[in-house]
């Protein structure tokens, strides 16, 4: 079963496959929708401090009556906290709002602000290290079980990599059927870094998306499905995201293999020529080449 099966980081910790993102959840029903999560089987909760929800997650993982070290715990460092000091606060801000004592992974949200995202004239290198030492501090201080990033390039983990003492456990990207980073998955393979995919279902643009639908046919399961199952496949982690318990449960049941002929074919699909109305999100709007 999908919900019990793990992968192992470079410290040794184990981190689920299959996780429960919260992104776009508002505060006041995170509770609801972790406890759904955790009352499907889900183990693995992903939040950030820039969802402005984390106070929910951490209210709906107390009131799941699952016990704290059952569950993979994950939060990111706003995308816009680009120095030390702030880093050491925002840190605090996000176990004080979680309500917890331990978290199992955090990440950089991002390399840059997302009014600066992409810009390949602003890299903030030097920033990300200082940021960078701040959740080393926190992990080897053993309040953090792990710690990586999100939407980091291949030039991003090399500069933290270089420059810094811990190297990044996981890397947190956009990737989903018809795109898909290899550059950068085949990077952090090659450096032992964990890959998860975020909107593994495309923020549900795949849903209607004509070859993923006729696929999904062939082995009587929800384009939703074969999505999840796709990024399972390459090796990543998947973090859909659903407010709807039916659909929770429906996303972890993945019980099928996609055969390898069907795998290259969705490898082959073209980029999406739209997420619609969700375009004008930077993650979107800048995709990976």
């Amino acid at each position: 079963m999908v919900l019990n099966e793990v992968k192992e980081l470079w410290n040794g910790k184990e981190i689920p496959v299959l996780g429960a993102g919260t992104w776009m959840v508002e505060n006041d029903d995170a509770a609801r929708v972790v406890r759904d999560a955790l009352d499907v089987g889900y183990r693995h909760i992903d939040t950030a401090a820039s969802y402005g929800n984390e106070e929910g997650v951490g209210r709906g993982i107390r009131e799941s009556g699952v016990a704290r070290e059952e569950i993979y715990l994950v939060t990111k460092v706003k995308h816009n906290v680009k120095d030390y000091d702030s880093a050491v606060r925002e840190i605090d801000a996000s176990f004080e709002r979680l309500g917890v004592d331990y978290i199992d992974l955090m990440l950089i949200h991002s390399p840059q602000p997302w009014d600066k995202f992409r810009d390949p004239d602003e890299h903030f290198f030097e920033e990300n290290v200082a940021v960078w030492k701040a959740l080393e501090e926190a992990y080897e201080a053993g309040r953090l079980g792990a710690i990586g990033v999100s939407n980091f390039l291949v030039e991003d983990l090399e500069n933290l990599i270089t420059n810094a003492s811990v190297k990044p456990m996981v890397n947190q990207v956009l990737a989903h059927i018809t795109n898909v980073p290899t550059d950068v998955i085949e990077y952090c393979e090659a450096h032992d870094i964990v890959v998860e995919a975020y909107s593994p279902i495309a923020h549900g643009a795949i849903l209607k998306h004509e070859v993923a639908v006729e696929i999904a046919e062939k082995y009587d399961v929800s384009p939703a499905q074969l999505s999840l199952r796709y990024v399972l496949q390459l090796g990543l982690v998947a973090l859909p995201k659903s407010t709807k318990k039916a659909h929770m449960q429906s996303n972890a049941e993945l019980d099928f293999v996609i055969s390898p002929s069907d795998m290259l074919e969705l490898d082959a699909l073209p980029l999406l020529e739209s997420y619609g109305d969700d375009e004008y999100m930077p993650v979107f709007s800048n995709f990976y080449k």
